[in-house]
């Protein structure tokens, strides 16, 4: 396997800068979680010194002077600070993690919050979702990212109290003098064996942390390799049980195709595999080092304290306290480093989050208020209006010129990628024209207040979602919502009879995989309940982009019969690649390749016998010729 390298150097000071502008935005998205956090390394960092001290103190007395009375308070002492030790740790911890559950949500709303304020053409765009891809695979596989950087400040700030809390304890240690009758042993107190050990302490802990990063970063580097094989390796145990898969499985056994993943032993996580070499090889070789060079360093710690200890300097239990506190200073050391190397690893992808973050948006957001009138009067005008996809070489829509007025039927016809959902986003201003103008009243539609313009549209994609929530809230969209008013639509929209049939009317869940009294729908009915949400909204253009594709010709006739009949006095548009919906819409508009080739009643436009439309009716017309 070729190394897969999805990161780009970072000199340190652009890490470190990448690195605190990320810490500021967890401290945004989640202070509680940083504050508890913080409180308990703390906590965590310096409680293990309370009990090195007291066993350093009970050691010396049972060497030297025994007092029962003396080991007795010890003991009183020591049992009634690790009892407090452990309790305020419990609350600490216990707050910690309470808080730390916010955590994935806070995160997901972070970005879920920058797609909605996104312009949709940006969004929509194929580059924007490949970056969004890349974060989230690798959130999801290895954490790498905002979450590593949490684990990391965890890592970082437990080091650098725990060698506050160490040095405290060693502060005796360089202070006792080997006594003038120890005779030779007295160079122990020289300065040179202190710098020397300082400089061991230092240099070692550096060295053992340089040895495990240089393995990190192969992790790092393979991480695109190694969000593949994830996926594939864990894709059969979501897929495996998914009711909507089982037949495809079944039938060309795709499960066997699906093992292949999980038992390969030459697979990226086999043990024939690319892993799997590594840890035999390159990484476990620095892995072997670090942990070497770790263990000479506890020796020395030992050697140099037993030796100042046998030459007079303390007493036998002071060894333990030095011994302990050295080397969990040099272990701490060690760690402050090892966490700077994965913080350095974790930057570029940080990077990719910020990428994304920054994002700008350059369409005119306006300030024109656009209200719900009552009189319902508007009319929409496109002039010479042009669209290109951002990178694209063709035009989706090239000098569309319409204009209608609230209150029309307008029906949108053509082949797929004849420009009809564009059309319809370009209305909606989920787009911006490339050229020409969409004008609203006769004013340019781009100074409008954005979400204001948007309110006056009610849409029914194709690809329409519902959602794991109540009808009634899928209807409303809202926890809050006029019970009265959902009941109407819902039977405006034809699922009345269904609607009778469920104990809990509107408040039933959708999909039983949510709730034991939730229920699963057909694709019809899942349209009729997004058509009521359509009409729930209350707007005077209401927009169906071909969301009853999924559905015969004859049932899709029936839907839009319904809908003509309720949806009153607004403007009406249809699009669709079939036919039946536009007999009785009031103006046919024909797509292709882009332009508006035809335009008319369904009469006008069947006597141009050679034209476009009558091409697709008469090709159709066998499925609904009955109707």
């Amino acid at each position: 396997m070729k190394k897969q390298n999805n990161r780009q150097r970072m000199s340190g000071k652009k890490c470190a800068a990448i690195t605190i502008r990320a810490f500021r935005l967890l401290c945004h998205i989640y202070p509680g979680v940083i504050t508890s956090m913080i409180a308990n390394i703390i906590w965590k960092a310096l409680t293990p010194y309370v009990g090195i001290w007291f066993s350093a103190r009970i050691i010396g007395e049972l060497a030297g002077g025994r007092n029962p009375e003396v080991l007795k308070n010890l003991v009183l002492l020591s049992l009634i600070c690790a009892a407090a030790v452990s309790l305020v740790g419990g609350i600490l911890g216990r707050w910690a993690e309470a808080e730390s559950r916010r955590t994935w949500f806070a995160e997901q709303y972070l970005f879920v919050d920058k797609n909605m304020r996104m312009d949709f053409v940006k969004f929509d765009h194929p580059e924007t979702q490949k970056l969004l891809h890349t974060i989230e695979e690798s959130r999801k596989n290895s954490g790498w990212g905002l979450p590593r950087l949490l684990w990391s400040l965890q890592d970082l700030i437990s080091p650098f109290f725990s060698i506050l809390g160490g040095t405290v304890m060693v502060i005796s240690f360089f202070t006792s003098h080997v006594p003038e009758s120890a005779g030779r042993w007295t160079v122990l107190d020289n300065p040179a064996f202190l710098v020397l050990l300082i400089a061991v302490m230092a240099a070692i802990p550096c060295i053992s942390s340089l040895l495990a990063n240089q393995g990190g970063k192969y992790y790092a580097v393979n991480n695109a390799a190694h969000s593949m094989a994830n996926n594939l390796s864990s894709w059969f145990s979501f897929k495996g049980h998914d009711r909507k898969a089982a037949g495809d499985m079944r039938f060309y056994q795709i499960d066997k195709l699906c093992m292949k993943y999980g038992l390969d032993r030459k697979h990226l996580f086999g043990s024939q595999g690319y892993f799997a070499d590594l840890a035999r090889g390159k990484v476990g070789l620095l892995n072997l080092a670090s942990n070497t060079v770790s263990h000479i360093f506890i020796l020395f710690v030992y050697l140099y304290v037993c030796l100042k200890a046998w030459a007079g300097a303390f007493g036998v239990g002071e060894i333990t306290q030095y011994v302990g506190a050295l080397s969990n200073i040099a272990g701490t050391i060690g760690q402050f480093f090892r966490v700077w190397g994965d913080i350095r690893n974790n930057a570029p992808f940080l990077k990719q989050t910020f990428e994304y973050l920054d994002l700008p948006n350059d369409m005119y957001q306006g300030s024109l208020t656009t209200e719900k009138r009552a009189d319902s009067d508007y009319e929409v005008e496109f002039r010479n209006v042009s669209f290109r996809y951002p990178g694209a070489d063709t035009w989706a829509l090239r000098n569309i010129t319409i204009k209608f007025r609230v209150g029309e039927h307008l029906a949108v016809v053509g082949c797929n990628g004849s420009g009809k959902t564009t059309f319809i986003k370009l209305l909606c201003r989920l787009y911006d024209p490339t050229a020409g103008v969409i004008l609203l009243n006769g004013i340019d539609i781009r100074k409008y207040n954005y979400q204001q313009y948007m309110s006056i549209f009610a849409v029914v994609f194709q690809d329409f979602k519902l959602f794991p929530y109540t009808i009634a809230q899928n209807v409303a969209a809202s926890g809050r919502y006029d019970g009265e008013k959902v009941r109407d639509c819902l039977m405006k929209a034809g699922f009345g009879e269904r609607l009778k049939e469920m104990k809990d009317g509107p408040d039933t869940y959708l999909t039983r995989k949510r709730n034991d009294n939730g229920v699963d729908i057909s694709g019809g009915e899942a349209q009729k309940i997004a058509i009521a949400r359509a009409l729930y909204k209350d707007a005077p253009f209401v927009l169906l982009d071909e969301p009853t594709a999924s559905l015969d010709p004859l049932a899709e006739a029936e839907i839009y019969d319904r809908f003509r009949s309720i949806v009153g006095g607004r403007t009406a548009v249809y699009i669709s690649h079939r036919l039946s919906s536009c007999r009785f819409c009031d103006k046919i508009l024909v797509f292709s390749e882009g332009r508006i080739v035809q335009q008319g009643s369904h009469d006008m436009l069947m006597r141009e016998e050679k034209g476009e439309y009558a091409t697709l009716w008469n090709a159709q017309a066998q499925y609904y010729a009955e109707e």
